[in-house]
């Protein structure tokens, strides 16, 4: 029978290592022998954290290596956020990826006490299920796992990005748009846009457009017009979609319109091309409802028809859907043919949307003025009855 060859000691490992490296390199793994010798557990981590993104080791197996020689010999003794961020440049070296789902899950064991620690493994899980196996169902189930516990913490986690942007890379593969645009936005909210590059900016921006566009149930467009993230699409060719999605925050239905043969130019926008005139009508009655002063938010079925270009007898279905769906609130009267608006959904407002609600205040602060005056002038009248 063949035997094992026996693992080398971290002590021969380390010498080995000096030997056979570089002279710059030398120095490093020097140290590194140093602090473990010191069990300076601290100062060998974030050195470590560091030393296991040098060009030299990212050949090859050399840290997988580095691991399974040295780092194991000690890994109860590092902060276990801090091995899992070592484990992350490791993991990268499997070339075959189930490997390193094994590696991982014997990591899991090995951090379990940590709620971020293990939470970021099963996240580093979830890309490798995604990204090299094509694992829907076991990506599905990480999310699921992951995102109750991200809920139950206060505060942003070194973890929240990283499920984010794995979360939205899920929801677009499977079409849910809905679902994209909303953890997209999350995982911008934990990322410094200055770390991303150029076209990362421009396609983030982009996909994030056409799922506020294209998503169930996506109605408040003004957290995206808002994002400095759009930015990334001024001077490009896909420019038109910041112009597209301002024209469906103010239920514009003549500049959709008027802008057709660039939108149909993408394939996915044009396929839905009757569902995105639903949503925009639906848009365009909250637009009419939120410019009406709140004393007279009678809306006609005819002036509804006038604006959203639908025809008389489809409004009633319109404003019915508006009401299931919780945009405005309200009472139709068939017989008469109107609409008494009480309420609309709260939205992050555009400037425009901003100024038209300041001229709203300035006619409520007159009507509050007028009301003050006529009870000082009928103040004795009122008191004498």
């Amino acid at each position: 029978m063949a035997s094992i060859a026996a693992q080398p000691s971290v002590t021969d490992y380390l010498s080995k290592k000096q030997k056979e490296a570089p002279k710059d390199l030398a120095t490093e793994w020097a140290e590194i022998e140093e602090l473990h010798n010191k069990k300076l557990w601290h100062q060998l981590t974030l050195k470590l954290l560091g030393f296991v993104k040098h060009p030299s080791l990212q050949k090859g197996d050399s840290l997988i290596q580095l691991y399974n020689s040295f780092i194991s010999s000690f890994e109860n003794k590092i902060n276990p956020l801090s091995l899992v961020e070592i484990v992350v440049v490791v993991i990268d070296q499997f070339s075959n990826k189930k490997d390193a789902i094994a590696f991982l899950e014997k990591i899991e064991t090995k951090v379990k006490s940590n709620t971020d620690a293990l939470n970021l493994t099963k996240v580093l899980e979830g890309q490798i299920y995604l990204e090299k196996l094509n694992d829907l169902e076991s990506t599905k189930k990480i999310i699921e796992d992951v995102e109750g516990t991200l809920d139950s913490v206060d505060g942003v986690t070194p973890v929240h990005g990283r499920f984010y942007l794995l979360a939205s890379h899920y929801y677009r593969i499977q079409g849910d748009h809905a679902q994209y645009y909303r953890t997209a936005l999350r995982y911008l909210g934990c990322t410094d846009l200055d770390n991303l590059s150029e076209d990362t900016k421009h396609q983030q921006a982009f996909f994030l457009g056409l799922a506020a566009l294209l998503g169930e149930g996506v109605y408040n467009l003004g957290e995206l017009l808002t994002h400095p993230v759009l930015e990334s699409l001024k001077e490009t060719e896909n420019a038109w979609l910041v112009e597209l999605l301002y024209a469906f925050n103010a239920g514009d239905i003549n500049k959709f319109e008027n802008m057709k043969p660039q939108w149909s130019t993408v394939a996915d926008l044009a396929a839905q091309e009757l569902f995105l005139r639903q949503k925009i009508s639906l848009l365009c009655l909250m637009e009419m409802t939120f410019k009406r002063p709140s004393h007279d938010r009678q809306l006609t079925f005819v002036e509804i028809s006038r604006e959203t270009k639908l025809p008389l007898n489809e409004i009633e279905l319109l404003v019915m859907k508006a009401l299931s769906q919780g945009l405005v609130k309200g009472a139709i009267d068939q017989v008469a043919g109107t609409v008494n608006m009480t309420w609309v959904q709260p939205r992050v407002l555009d400037r425009n949307q901003i100024s038209n609600m300041v001229q709203k205040l300035d006619v409520w602060c007159k009507h509050v003025n007028t009301m003050e005056k006529l009870l000082e002038e009928k103040a004795s009248e009122i008191l004498t009855l």
